[in-house]
């Protein structure tokens, strides 16, 4: 990339929109959604998990409490009830345990589900939640041998949700919390580099062209600040080379304004004499007409790109048309002493084209062509078929364009101000025209390098292609 401009300070858009149309408050919005759904779905997949978590250590505990009392009640079984069955079971009952004892597969008392009954008596061990005496409850049985077994009951915790929910409501609000900032925070920050560049834009259109966006991460946002930063620095260029173009085209429309005052004041005030009035309207003329050209060729470029250009093309001979141009420019170009030849096939070259506008084309490529050829130098005009079209050609032996005048050959007043003082121009609009005028006409225009040692102009124009009928 070529050097920057330092960057300028963006200024803030002063063009206050409505709350919520405006991408940073999208982008925070969005991220506060996101901060609070984020929550609530941790919110709904931890508290059942916590839950879950709970009942699993109160039936783990009960678990443990079964088996150390069917170790201890192991030997006591076979026999009536004992003291150490009376003390174990009240002390379960401070904490809320119930216990039964199954001997010979019947239970001491009433109130267990026949199917943990069946199961204990089975030798197979219980673990789970059942209703036992109209409440949920957590049953664990551990099965002893001879259908015996000691089965422990304790409610199922209630509220559980409100618990864990009075537990976790604290870290889940610093969450959502946390993640709004951190959404506000980053939503601002991505949207900084889209405001940064609607305030360039907004200062470009105003006509600041040093205004420069600061190419920030990421990619996306570096691409638009390069983006502008281009066009800013092209839409200087073509400023610089406007004005430049204008300062040209008003030297060049002052030159006749100033001959014609000149001589229009002397003959009002009586200095020419009779003998010289003719000359000096000669010369008025002459600079009248270098002015009408001058003005036409502006209006030309200037009504190149409207919609309502007048074109009207159709099937030419561009053989026939380059011979009467060289039948036409055979007079000036003897006069100045070069040596005009036209190179063209015998059987003719067809194009779609107009004739009129092409013929525009070859007038201002021979006229720039004799304004810079020495006398004894050849010009050539030459036009052949080729499978890309209908080729015209205009090259001369006169002291030719470099590499780097071919490059800008066809912008408006690029050669004039390099040549200026070196060489006769003329408005610098000629080329430019012509150029105009082909891209109108749907053709190419290419400058080069001329075998003859001079510059070189090749015109490719559509070739004629005859309709079928349906």
């Amino acid at each position: 990339m070529p050097d920057r401009p330092e960057l300028t300070q963006l200024l803030p858009i002063v063009r206050r929109r409505p709350l919520g149309r405006t991408l940073t408050a999208r982008a925070v919005l969005a991220a506060c959604a996101v901060a609070v759904v984020s929550v609530l779905v941790t919110a709904l997949i931890a508290v059942p998990i916590a839950v879950r978590a709970v009942e699993r250590q109160a039936r783990d505990s009960l678990e443990q409490q079964v088996q150390v009392a069917a170790k201890l009640l192991r030997p006591r079984l076979g026999s009536g009830r004992t003291g150490d069955e009376e003390r174990l079971i009240r002390q379960l009952r401070t904490e809320e345990i119930d216990a039964y004892l199954i001997r010979a597969g019947e239970p001491d008392r009433p109130g267990l589900p026949p199917q943990v009954v069946a199961r204990v008596a089975a030798g197979k061990n219980v673990n789970t939640v059942r209703p036992v005496g109209g409440r949920p409850s957590i049953v664990v049985g551990q099965a002893l041998a001879q259908g015996n077994g000691i089965v422990l009951v304790s409610p199922r915790p209630t509220g559980l949700r409100r618990q864990v929910l009075g537990i976790v409501w604290l870290p889940l609000l610093a969450g959502l919390a946390a993640g709004l900032g951190a959404g506000v925070l980053i939503a601002r920050r991505m949207v900084r580099p889209i405001r940064n560049a609607a305030t360039a834009a907004a200062r470009l259109r105003a006509g600041d062209r040093r205004v420069r966006v600061p190419v920030e991460p990421p990619q996306e946002a570096a691409d638009l600040a390069y983006a502008l930063n281009d066009l800013a620095a092209a839409l200087a260029t073509s400023e610089g080379r406007q004005r430049e173009f204008l300062l040209s085209v008003s030297h060049e429309l002052r030159t006749p304004l100033t001959a014609i005052r000149g001589y229009a004041e002397a003959l009002a005030d009586g200095v020419v004499a009779a003998e010289g009035a003719q000359r000096a309207g000669q010369t008025m003329l002459a600079e009248a007409e270098h002015l009408d050209r001058l003005v036409s060729d502006l209006l030309a470029l200037a009504r190149l790109e409207a919609a309502d250009f007048p074109l009207a093309p159709v099937r030419i001979d561009l053989a026939a048309l380059v011979r009467d141009a060289a039948e036409a420019w055979g007079g000036r170009c003897a006069a100045a002493g070069v040596v005009l030849r036209v190179d063209v096939p015998a059987t003719g070259v067809s194009a779609f084209t107009d004739p009129g506008r092409i013929r525009q084309v070859v007038d201002g490529l021979l006229e720039n062509a004799l304004r810079v050829l020495p006398a004894g130098a050849p010009v050539v005009l030459a036009a052949w078929s080729a499978p890309a079209g209908a080729v015209l050609e205009v090259r001369d032996g006169g002291p030719g364009l470099s590499d780097d005048d071919l490059a800008v050959a066809f912008e408006r007043g690029a050669l004039r101000q390099r040549y200026e003082g070196v060489r006769k121009v003329g408005s610098g609009l000629g080329l430019a025209l012509a150029a105009g005028l082909v891209r109108r006409l749907g053709g190419t225009i290419e400058a080069g390098h001329a075998p003859e040692g001079g510059a070189r102009f090749t015109v490719t124009l559509p070739p004629y292609e005859p309709r079928t009928q349906a």
